[in-house]
């Protein structure tokens, strides 16, 4: 198959994978705290890439592990946890919105750190992108009091955690193969994820019935919507650009928001409109 052809499959099958993750998270936020979430899912991820990549790492050359220590904190550690905490306070659909900026922040921080090139249409979907997510923020607040909208802030910081990443891994990592990065990432990962788990007292709980449930959850998502995806999503960043990797989120927040309305989550017609100008925004930063 082409890279063209198959660019667009890998694409479509993340936006299946990354817009169900948000559900998967509110799942598991009944029965664990934040904290909890977030390093179950990276430790579920970490042993599922290892044992199938275990034997990539040695093939990782010393000066690179380097970057795979900084695209593990800024591809996964730090937003597993942001978008856990957010989540409590803000819906699902909301959420997968908002990491719509994610390709508006690739485009601006690699501009600005990596020497991207953009063009004026692209500065446009900036803004038009900024001023979606004012209105989606705003009216989400005024109409929904009993939610903390500033918690989407931690959502924001993550979207530019993302776009951190990208850059770094299309700069100095694209001659490794998905696999190693992925493998790598996580292994870096694995002892402060379950240091933090131990540090909540998980083990102490984890036999009761409410979080058996959401350990399960949260296990489909670190080895599905993490680990299995960051392997596509490599290989994607690599067979395209970052704005190209980035634009999934044109179609996370189509899925998230089907999930969100299965779960009795709805949004404000204002807040419709802020989520299209946004992924307008997107669009016009993902121009050629």
């Amino acid at each position: 198959m082409k890279t063209k052809e198959l660019k667009w499959i890998y694409l479509v099958v993340l936006a299946l994978i990354w817009g169900s993750s948000f559900i998967l998270i509110k799942r598991g936020l009944i029965g664990l705290n934040p904290l909890q979430v977030g390093s179950l899912r990276i430790i579920f991820a970490a042993l599922f890439l290892i044992a199938i990549g275990f034997r990539n790492l040695p093939k990782i050359p010393l000066h690179q592990w380097k970057y795979l220590a900084l695209t593990a904190l800024f591809g996964t550690f730090i937003p597993a946890f942001l978008f856990a905490i957010a989540q409590t306070q803000i819906d699902s659909s909301v959420s997968s919105i908002l990491n719509s900026l994610t390709p508006l922040n690739a485009l601006i921080i690699g501009a600005l750190f990596f020497g991207l090139q953009f063009k004026r249409t692209q500065i446009i979907g900036v803004l038009v992108g900024l001023i979606g997510t004012t209105l989606l923020i705003l009216n989400g607040a005024i109409h929904h009091p009993e939610q903390n909208y500033y918690y989407a802030i931690l959502v924001l910081i993550a979207t530019l955690c993302y776009a951190t990443n990208v850059n770094l891994i299309k700069k100095y990592l694209s001659d490794l193969s998905p696999l190693s990065i992925s493998t790598g990432n996580f292994t870096v990962m694995l002892i402060p994820a379950l240091l933090i788990l131990f540090s909540t007292g998980f083990f102490d709980t984890m036999h009761q019935i409410e979080v058996k449930n959401a350990i399960f959850y949260v296990m489909i998502l670190g080895i599905v919507g993490t680990g299995i995806a960051n392997i596509i999503f490599f290989k994607l960043i690599q067979m395209s650009s970052p704005v190209f990797a980035t634009s999934v989120t044109y179609l996370i927040p189509i899925v998230a928001f089907f999930w969100g309305m299965l779960d009795q989550e709805m949004l404000t017609l204002v807040q419709l409109v802020g989520a299209l100008i946004i992924l307008f925004g997107v669009y016009l930063t993902s121009k050629k």
